[in-house]
């Protein structure tokens, strides 16, 4: 039994509501349950109750034993003060206030029934990657569909905090917030917080004024990660690493450590010295790149806008000194796929609420046009029965297993409310 089990039951009046009493023999009417919040204090605030002939309005406190009142040092904080019913599944001790007057206490499972107790228990019975994957393909398409909206825009709200941090640190530059963004983005997992680091380490400004030479930009870029750090022989090498110092120098920057880069295990299309030069390839060839993002409407749009190559000098190279057969290093599609979900969709979707718009619906058809993640997660839930073919699909099932089966809050998961109603 857990404490959000109980929350469940009393939000949903999971109970037999009709004889309720305390446990001092008082009956108890509820009016209102009041409001599950789940902020720092008691579980619900404002529940209006009646407990004999008394009318009370406040707050609920519900656990699993009352002597959990005492566990978590209730009786220390003025936020439980205004607690009119205390709540629980088994009652093992005696709660008092300040003025030694016994706080009414409901027992829960003296009015549950043994068929709601027996459909949570199947719900969060051990299986072997979600609890729901054997009963997950039966769900209404209609709840199933709305949940998918409900977690797509949740795993936007939570990026979106973390560009309005960037913008914070940027004094409100957004084109600045994109250089970041696409930065880490461009390391992927493996190198993305390096690769932020290094824009943050560039005054975008320099950038902006910059971009007209991509040797330069190549030159800040590669200088600022640590690889122009070391002595070569390569005569490109030598190039960029003294306009790298003479920059430095001339806009008086001050020479700042990344993680290091790396190279091992990936591909080398997905090198950073690749990816590098590809992500100052794309502000060689624009200004201004914020509003061109912003305007986007389509996923073709996206593709044609972000059609660039590394520099010539890495057609042939994956790292200094050491020559390669020539190869185009394009941005591929599925790599810009990644940009749109990471980048584009979530600077789009923040800029707008920052601006008072709603663009959800456009955001939705937007990620629909884009082809799904292809990972071990699709791959199970596919195994389920639950097929993920646009991003939009890929993006709210990785929501729902990080977020919620990974944490086992069914009961707070529209799928498990639904399972635990119809089981």
């Amino acid at each position: 039994m857990k404490e959000d089990f109980l929350h469940y039951i009393w939000k949903f009046k999971k109970f037999d509501s009709l004889n309720l009493k305390t446990v001092q023999g008082e009956l108890i009417t509820i009016l209102k349950t009041g409001d599950y919040l789940e902020l720092a204090g008691p579980d619900f605030f404002n529940a209006h109750i009646e407990i004999g002939s008394q009318k009370w309005a406040g707050n609920v406190e519900i656990h699993l034993k009352s002597s959990d009142w005492y566990l978590h040092n209730h009786e220390k904080d003025p936020a439980y003060k205004n607690v009119i019913l205390h709540v629980v599944w088994e009652n093992d001790t005696a709660i008092f206030r300040e003025n030694n007057i016994e706080i009414p206490v409901l027992v829960l499972k003296d009015y549950v029934s043994k068929e709601i107790i027996e459909n949570y228990k199947s719900l969060v019975s051990a299986k072997t990657w979600i609890f729901c994957e054997k009963q997950l393909k039966n769900i209404d398409r209609f709840v199933f569909k709305n949940w998918q909206e409900r977690l797509f825009f949740e795993r936007l709200e939570r990026k979106s905090k973390f560009i309005a941090q960037l913008l914070e640190e940027t004094n409100q530059d957004w084109e600045a917030v994109l250089f970041c963004l696409l930065a880490k983005n461009f390391g992927l997992n493996t190198n993305g917080n390096s690769f932020l680091q290094i824009s943050m380490a560039i005054p975008f400004s320099v950038i902006r004024k910059e971009s007209f030479e991509i040797e330069n930009l190549e030159a800040l870029l590669f200088g600022a990660a640590g690889l122009l750090e070391v002595e070569k022989e390569d005569v490109y090498f030598k190039d960029l690493k003294f306009r790298y110092f003479y920059l430095l120098h001339k806009y008086q920057i001050e020479k700042t450590y990344t993680e290091p880069l790396q190279f091992f295990k990936l591909r080398p299309d997905n090198f950073p010295t690749i990816r590098l030069s590809q992500l100052a390839a794309l502000y060689h060839k624009y200004q201004n790149l914020f509003s061109k993002i912003i305007d986007l409407k389509s996923v073709d749009a996206v593709y044609r806008l972000l059609s660039v190559s590394a520099s010539s000098y890495w057609q042939n190279h994956y790292q200094f000194d050491k020559e390669s057969p020539k190869k185009s290093k394009t941005l591929s599609k599925s790599f810009i796929d990644l940009l749109i979900i990471n980048t584009i969709v979530p600077l789009q979707f923040t800029y707008s609420n920052i601006m008072g718009e709603s663009i959800s619906e456009d955001l939705i058809d937007f990620m629909n046009e884009v082809t799904s993640e292809k990972n071990v997660i699709m791959d199970k839930f596919n195994s389920f029965g639950i097929k993920s073919k646009t991003a939009f699909e890929s993006q709210t099932l990785l929501e729902l297993k990080n977020k919620y089966c990974e944490h086992k809050a069914c009961l707070k998961c529209a799928i498990g409310l639904e399972l635990l109603k119809n089981n």
